[in-house]
């Protein structure tokens, strides 16, 4: 095993006031796994049991501390839109062009959307991303529709005269 890389004192100085100053439990750890190894001299294996994460992270944080210095310690988080096909300004601006339609009350069809979309990217997507897309833009259905596919007028129309309501009210004058 090779002799660890020395932290000199200004620093573990700086570290300690890191140290100090974290917000996040996350951002304290990483600080924490650096400060360890130059306040105490302690290997990857016991500043991971100490930290609780595995000695191959531990050695990964030290390495990006090498590297990038402070700004390797705080603020790395988790997550975010590794797979996105356009950014969210360009979602914006392809539903930007729909707006007035949408605030007219009018319909809007996701198939056309789907192919602008597509056009735009230069490849196919399911139909399901569109729907992503308008989810997460804040776009919804507000409309219900105006009659079931399945109605029967006729129908309808007997039932509103053979129904309950439509008897005369009972001599005590509650209902029945």
């Amino acid at each position: 095993m090779r002799t660890p890389r020395p932290i000199d004192e200004k620093a573990q100085g700086k570290v300690a006031q890191l140290l100090r100053q974290t917000k996040t439990k996350s951002d304290f750890q990483r600080v924490q796994c650096v400060w360890l190894r130059a306040r105490l001299g302690l290997s990857s294996e016991e500043v991971a049991h100490a930290v609780g994460w595995s000695p191959g992270r531990v050695r990964q944080i030290w390495s990006r501390y090498f590297t990038q210095g402070e700004r390797a310690l705080l603020g790395v988080g988790r997550g975010g839109r590794f797979h996105e096909n356009l950014t969210r300004a360009q979602e914006a601006d392809l539903l930007a062009d729909l707006l007035p339609t949408a605030q007219a009350g009018g319909v809007l069809v996701v198939s056309e959307i789907k192919a602008r979309y597509e056009q735009l990217l230069g490849r196919t997507v399911p139909k399901s991303t569109i729907y992503r897309v308008l989810a997460r833009h804040g776009w919804r259905k507000i409309a219900p529709r105006p009659r079931h596919p399945q109605s029967d007028p006729g129908r309808q129309a007997a039932f509103k005269k053979t129904s309950g309501s439509s008897l005369p009210p009972s001599s005590s004058g509650r209902p029945r």
